[in-house]
């Protein structure tokens, strides 16, 4: 019997040219192709002239249909997996179909492909590592904020989904807690209208507050909340460079790292360590 397969299949965030013909081909290589809306994701495989049937899977229909799925992987069939836009799992269904077939040892092929936190990432000019990628933040006002003071907590360089229609909410929350962080709002990337706004958190929010409306995707990339310096332990420092610099990450990079994560001069870093 021939061995079928679970293809999780990147597509583009915006730019249709950013489709791979890897994917492409793994997509019309499928028995059928998950999606979290068939109408989306029609309009992508018609572009391509890829008519393999699509059938949803969201985060509603996960739990009950990733069995089924899982059988006829096990029984032959290759099915592609895919989201609405950028690297399926990432804040979007399919965790729970890719574990079960990696507990039943079925073969998992990962295609990759765009994931908007790591263009934003690149973009922002902000210390990429180390970064933590949170998802999206929570909807509500109070849920936000301790959601924020996780962010916090983290000392890592943070990449946060937003509504458009919630980004100044956010930011004002994130304000109280991160302090007047450096922050990059990326907006409609690989789109017409693509756009980054960086500064500090007060002067990004300034700008936003003056638009009639906001549209278009949203990721935000947060410098680590800042800390003061005299309350690190300089075992946490001399430890966190050694980490960094086992990482592969060089010297004077590990250092930059340092003190922006811990609110310290380099100097002060260097001194420390030697």
């Amino acid at each position: 019997m021939r061995a079928g397969r679970l293809l999780v299949v990147a597509t583009p965030i915006g730019n249709l040219d950013d489709m791979s013909p890897r994917a492409i081909e793994a997509l019309r290589s499928a028995a059928v192709i998950l999606c979290e809306d068939t109408r989306h994701t029609r309009t992508l495989l018609t572009h391509f002239q890829i008519e393999t049937p699509a059938e949803r899977f969201d985060e509603h229909t996960e739990d009950a249909k990733a069995e089924s799925f899982i059988e006829r992987i096990a029984a032959g069939e290759t099915i592609a997996m895919v989201s609405d836009a950028g690297m399926p799992l990432l804040s979007d269904p399919g965790y729970r179909i890719v574990r079960l077939a990696r507990q039943r040892g079925l073969t998992i092929e990962p295609l990759p492909g765009p994931f908007a936190g790591a263009l934003a990432l690149v973009a922002s000019g902000i210390a990429p590592l180390p970064f933590t990628f949170f998802g999206f933040a929570p909807h509500r006002q109070g849920e936000r904020r301790e959601f924020y003071r996780t962010v916090a907590e983290s000392g890592h360089t943070a990449i946060v989904y937003e509504s458009p229609e919630r980004v100044i909410a956010s930011l004002e929350d994130a304000l109280p807690i991160l302090g007047d962080a450096e922050v990059t709002v990326a907006r409609e990337m690989t789109k017409i209208h693509e756009e980054f706004l960086s500064g500090t958190i007060g002067s990004v929010l300034a700008e936003l507050r003056t638009r009639d409306a906001i549209r278009g995707e949203i990721t935000i990339v947060f410098a680590a909340a800042a800390r003061v310096a005299e309350e690190v332990a300089p075992d946490a420092v001399r430890a966190e460079f050694e980490r960094l610099r086992a990482s592969g990450m060089r010297r004077n990079d590990a250092v930059k790292v340092i003190a922006e994560k811990f609110g310290m001069r380099k100097n002060d870093v260097y001194r420390l360590l030697l």
